[in-house]
């Protein structure tokens, strides 16, 4: 498979989206456990509903002890990924984390700047929101990337060549993706500071190399279940779950 090109400077980046970033995943084999047993969630909620920013950038869903801890590396703009937030969704919530022995943990994997656009805006609201706005911008995927080449190679270059702290603002516009997630409970006002976050910008693509060379992901999505590289499908992945004892 060929290793995604991560963006290490956001002075120079590429007009060409991160497309090659989706790589078919292969089958891993799985370790066969004993059932776990189900573990209560906290009074008035699902596991689900319990979400928070890790240490390490990402955004988990669920028990934060849960004896089996499933990590994604995900791009926004790679087709595998929307496909697989499509089909896991509602079976990896209720099924696995609302039963307190999955943790669910998503971390941007950037590689492009609709990437970085994406990404930044899918964190902008509360922890709460970011799994919700991430579901919907991979379900959007396909009308992002029909705006962004409908705007035309000018419109494109001319969002691209804006000074770093208006370039992703730019890009929000060019790509409808503000008025997306604006209709979805971000004010315009909110996600333009937060594209004009260039901390926040730099630690995602930051993050995203460290996250390659520690873990040598060379497509996306990557997972990463119990400290163990793991690629597959959803089913293959379901599966390599339930073996581990989420059944």
């Amino acid at each position: 498979m060929k290793r995604p090109r991560v963006i290490l400077s956001l002075f120079a980046l590429p007009l060409a989206l991160g497309l090659a970033a989706c790589d078919k995943a292969t089958e891993t084999s799985a370790v066969s456990g004993e059932p776990l047993a189900k573990i209560s969630a906290p009074a008035g909620k699902s596991w689900s509903e319990v979400v928070e920013r890790t240490p390490e950038g990402g955004y988990r869903m669920g028990n934060p002890q849960a004896p089996i801890t499933l990590i994604e590396f995900g791009s926004m703009t790679c087709s595998h990924c929307a496909d697989f937030a499509e089909k896991s969704g509602t079976e990896l919530r209720e099924k696995f984390v609302d039963s307190g022995r999955v943790s669910f943990e998503m971390r941007n994997f950037v590689v492009d700047p609709i990437d970085i656009t994406s990404a930044l805006l899918a964190r902008c609201g509360t922890p709460e929101s970011f799994f919700a706005l991430t579901d919907q911008i991979f379900g959007n995927q396909a009308k992002t990337f029909e705006t962004w080449n409908a705007a035309g190679q000018a419109a494109q270059e001319a969002a691209m060549n804006q000074p770093e702290e208006k370039r992703f603002i730019a890009m929000g516009e060019i790509t409808g993706l503000t008025d997306f997630v604006s209709a979805r409970g971000v004010s315009k006002d909110q996600a333009n500071a937060c594209l004009a976050n260039l901390d926040e910008a730099k630690g995602l693509a930051q993050r995203a190399k460290e996250d390659g060379d520690k873990y040598e992901i060379e497509g996306t999505p990557s997972f990463i279940v119990n400290g163990v590289k793991f690629q597959g499908s959803w089913p293959e992945l379901k599966a390599h779950l339930e073996t581990l004892g989420a059944r």
